[in-house]
C-alpha cells in the first residue's frame, strides 16, 4: 500500500495483530462511470481501532459501503483475513464476521429494542442469551429498557442499539458511520466512550467521523481521505499534531489537547 506520510509524523507503531480488513487500491461509485474513491487503500489489524476522517465529499462512507458489499468496487479488492470479499453481499458479510451500523434509518423503529437485537441474530437464533448478556454488559441502558419500542428514543440511545444489533453477531470488525452525527456534545462523548469499550472488548473497529478532533483522540491510527485517496495515515496523535493535517483539515481544533 501506498501512503503519503504527513510532514513531521514518526513512525506508525508497530503493528497489535494480523491483518483482519486490507483495501487495495480501491477504485468504486454509485453512478457507472462516476468514481467516488480513486485508488483508495487502508489497513486495519486486530484490535485496531482505525479512524476515517476529511472534508464532505471525501468518500469517507464510500469507503465503509464498499467494504461491506453496499457500494460497487470497479478495481481493486478488499481482503477480510486474506480472503476477498470484494462486492460480496451484505449477508454473507455478516456471516463472515463483518458489522456496519450506517448513520441513519439505523434501527427498526415499530420494534422493541430486544426485537432490534433479535435481528441482528437471525442468522444464529440460539446464540440469544449470551449475545444479549455481551451487548448489555456494553451498553447497560438497553438491558434496562428491552421491551421499549425503538421508534420512541433519542438520536443517542438509538445509536447504542444499532451498535448493540451489529454486535449480535459477534463479529471480527465492525464499520461504524459517523456514531456522533446529530448528537449533542455531552452525548457525542458518551458514543465515542463506548466506541472505546466495543474496541476493548476485541472488536478491531474502523469509524468514519466528521469530529475529526475526537476521533484521532481515540483511534489508534487514522486515514485522512481526500478526493477518494488516503491523503495522511499516521497514528491518532501524530495525525492530530500535524501542521499539514491541521492546516488542511482539522483548523484551530487540532491544536487543544
Amino acid at each position: 500500500m501506498t501512503n503519503t506520510e504527513p510532514a513531521g509524523a514518526t513512525a506508525v507503531e508497530p503493528p497489535r495483530g494480523d491483518t483482519v480488513v486490507e483495501v487495495a487500491e480501491v477504485t468504486a461509485g454509485y453512478l457507472p462511470g462516476v468514481n467516488i474513491l480513486n485508488g483508495c487503500s487502508l489497513v486495519a489489524r486486530q484490535g485496531e481501532l482505525i479512524g476515517i476522517i476529511g472534508p464532505n465529499g471525501a468518500g469517507k462512507s464510500t469507503l465503509l459501503k464498499s467494504i461491506f458489499g453496499l457500494v460497487k468496487v470497479r478495481k481493486g479488492a478488499v481482503l477480510l483475513n486474506g480472503e476477498d470479499i470484494t462486492n460480496l453481499k451484505a449477508n454473507k458479510l455478516v456471516a463472515k464476521g463483518v458489522g456496519f451500523v450506517p448513520q441513519t434509518n439505523n434501527v427498526f423503529p415499530s420494534l422493541t429494542i430486544q426485537e432490534n437485537l433479535e435481528m441482528g441474530l437471525y442468522q444464529k437464533p440460539k446464540g440469544l442469551k449470551d449475545r444479549l448478556e455481551f451487548v448489555t454488559a456494553i451498553f447497560p441502558e438497553i438491558g434496562k429498557r428491552l421491551g421499549q419500542r425503538a421508534g420512541s428514543l433519542s438520536g443517542g440511545e438509538r445509536q447504542m442499539v444499532a451498535m448493540s444489533r451489529a454486535l449480535m453477531m459477534g463479529p471480527h470488525v465492525l464499520l461504524l458511520d459517523e456514531p456522533s452525527a446529530g448528537l449533542s456534545p455531552v452525548k457525542q462523548d458518551e458514543a465515542f466512550l463506548r466506541v472505546k469499550e466495543i474496541n476493548r472488548a476485541g472488536v478491531t473497529t474502523i469509524m468514519v467521523e466528521q469530529n475529526a478532533r475526537r476521533c484521532l483522540q481515540i483511534c489508534d491510527r487514522g486515514y485522512v481521505l481526500d478526493q477518494g485517496r488516503d491523503a495522511y495515515e499516521g497514528t491518532g496523535r501524530e495525525l492530530l499534531n500535524d501542521p499539514k493535517v491541521i492546516g488542511l483539515y482539522l483548523g484551530t481544533l487540532g491544536q487543544d489537547d
